[in-house]
C-alpha cells in the first residue's frame, strides 16, 4: 500500500531517474561495452548484491515467469526472498517484490534516492559510474532494498542479454537460461548461438546451470562450452513438445528448487529440504504476472492481453489459448511492436489465427514501429488491418471489430501497449 506522501517522493525521485538513458524505451544502436559503470556504482552503494545469495534467470521468454515462480515457491518454504524484474505493466515498484509483494512506493523511492546520491558523487568524481543508466541505477535500488529488508535469496532477472547486463554483477548460485530466440539482434547477434553466448554470461564458475536447450541445439552447444570451462555443472530440464508454457516455466522452477534441495543446505522454515512439490496450484496462481495471457471479459466479448513481442512465443500463447473453447477460433488483434523486433515473423504467425488487427503506436517509447509500415507488412501477408494511432481508440475500434465478427480480442505485441490498456477494459483494474 503506498502512502501520499510515499507517492509524491517516489514521483520527484523518479523524475531525477528519468534524466538517465533508458535503454528500454530508446533506439538500441549504441550500447555500453563493459560492465564497470555498474561494478562502481555497487561499490559505492556498499555491494548490496553481496548480502544475499542470488538466483539468475536469462533467456529469451519466460525469464520473468519462471523469476516469479521460484520466488513463490521460495516464499512458500517460508524463506524471505525478493525478485527483480523488467519491464513493469502499469507501476514501476512491481519491478522489486520482497516476500511476494511489489516494493512500497516509499521505500523504492529511499532507495533510488541513495541510488542516485551516489551516481552524483561519480559524477563529481568522474569515475565509471558517472556513465550508468536508468537502468543500472534502477538494479542498484533493487540491492539495497534486499540488503536492508535482509533477504536470503534473490531472484534476478535480466534485463538485456546477460554477459553485460546491469544485473551481472551478482554472483548467481544458480543460473537459468529458459530458450534462447532470435531477439535484440542489433545487440547479441544474428544467430541463436551469438545470442547464446551472450546470455551464457551469468554463468559463474562453479555455478549451476539449469536449461531447457538440449545438448545438440545449436544454443545449447554455446552453453555446453562455457560450463564446461567455467567447471559449472548443467541440469537439463526435458519439455514435452505440447507442454504449455505455464507447464514448461513450473518444469523449470521446478528443477531449480530441486537443485537448491540436493544442496540440503537450503530448508524451509521447518527445516525440510526444497521440493518442487513447493509449487502447487496456490503458489502457481500467486506467481502469475500481469499482462501474459491475462483475460477479461466485458459484455460478452473476451480480451486477453499477452506482451508476446517475438514469433515463436506469439504462437505458443495462441496454441495455449486455443485450449480454451471460446478462444479456439479467430480474433481481432490489437498490435504495436517496437522497431527492433521481426515484424514480419510475428504478423505471420498472428495471420494464422487473426481475422483482422488493429494497428497503433507503442507508448511511451522511441524505438516504435510505425504502424503504417505494420500496415504495409499485413497487406503483403494477406492480413486485414487498419491503423489507429491513439492506443486507447485502437482499443475501443478492435473490441468493435471483434464484437461484429462475434470472436475474441488479443491486445499483443508489447507489455508497454498493455499496460497503457489494461486499466481500460472494464472490470479490469488499473
Amino acid at each position: 500500500m503506498s502512502s501520499a506522501g510515499g507517492d509524491r517522493k517516489l514521483a520527484e525521485t523518479m523524475a531525477r531517474l528519468d534524466a538517465l538513458t533508458d535503454w528500454e524505451r530508446r533506439p538500441r544502436g549504441r550500447m555500453r561495452v563493459s560492465l564497470a559503470p555498474m561494478q562502481d556504482l555497487a561499490a559505492r552503494l556498499g555491494e548490496p548484491q553481496k548480502s544475499f545469495r542470488s538466483i539468475h534467470v536469462a533467456g529469451t521468454k519466460g525469464k520473468g515467469s519462471v523469476s516469479a515462480l521460484i520466488e513463490a515457491g521460495l516464499a512458500h518454504a517460508g524463506i524471505k526472498a525478493g525478485r527483480y524484474g523488467s519491464p513493469h505493466v502499469q507501476r514501476v515498484t512491481e519491478r522489486i517484490s520482497v516476500g511476494g509483494r511489489d516494493v512500497d512506493d516509499a521505500t523504492l523511492a529511499q532507495a533510488l534516492g541513495a541510488t542516485l546520491d551516489a551516481y552524483e558523487h561519480a559524477r563529481r568524481a568522474k569515475t565509471a559510474a558517472s556513465e550508468a543508466t536508468w537502468f543500472d541505477l534502477m538494479t542498484g535500488a533493487a540491492f539495497v532494498i534486499f540488503r536492508d529488508a535482509s533477504v536470503r535469496w534473490a531472484v534476478v532477472e535480466v534485463g538485456l542479454g546477460g554477459r553485460l547486463d546491469s544485473t551481472n554483477v551478482v554472483d548467481g548460485e544458480i543460473a537459468v537460461v529458459t530458450n534462447i530466440g532470435l531477439e535484440h539482434t542489433e545487440i547479441l547477434g544474428s544467430t541463436r548461438a551469438a545470442i547464446a553466448g551472450e546470455k551464457i554470461g551469468v554463468l559463474k564458475p562453479g555455478a549451476v546451470l539449469v536449461t531447457s536447450l538440449a545438448a545438440n541445439d545449436e544454443a545449447g552447444r554455446v552453453l555446453d562450452a562455457r560450463a564446461g570451462e567455467l567447471r559449472s555443472s548443467i541440469v537439463r530440464v526435458k519439455i514435452s513438445p505440447d507442454a504449455t508454457i505455464e507447464e514448461t516455466n513450473v518444469a523449470l522452477a521446478g528443477v531449480v528448487l530441486d537443485e537448491l534441495g540436493r544442496r540440503k543446505t537450503v530448508r524451509d522454515a521447518s527445516g525440510r529440504i526444497l521440493r518442487a512439490s513447493l509449487l502447487d496450484a496456490k503458489t502457481r496462481a500467486a506467481a502469475r504476472l500481469v499482462g501474459r495471457m491475462e483475460r477479461v471479459d466485458t459484455d460478452g466479448t473476451a480480451v486477453v492481453f499477452d506482451g508476446a513481442h517475438v514469433p515463436f512465443n506469439l504462437a505458443m500463447v495462441l496454441r495455449d489459448l486455443a485450449r480454451e473453447a471460446d478462444l479456439a477460433g479467430p480474433c481481432v488483434a490489437v498490435v504495436a511492436l517496437a522497431a527492433d523486433k521481426d515484424a514480419a515473423g510475428f504478423l505471420a504467425e498472428l495471420k494464422k489465427r487473426a481475422s483482422a488487427a488493429v494497428f497503433t503506436e507503442l507508448p511511451s517509447a522511441t524505438r516504435r514501429r510505425s504502424p503504417d509500415d505494420l500496415r504495409d507488412i499485413a497487406a503483403r501477408q494477406g492480413l486485414a488491418s487498419e491503423v489507429e494511432p491513439d492506443p486507447k481508440a485502437a482499443l475501443k475500434r478492435g473490441i468493435g471489430l471483434a464484437r461484429q465478427a462475434n470472436v475474441w480480442l488479443l491486445v499483443t505485441g508489447s507489455l508497454y501497449l498493455v499496460g497503457a490498456l489494461r486499466g481500460e477494459v472494464a472490470g479490469q483494474s488499473a
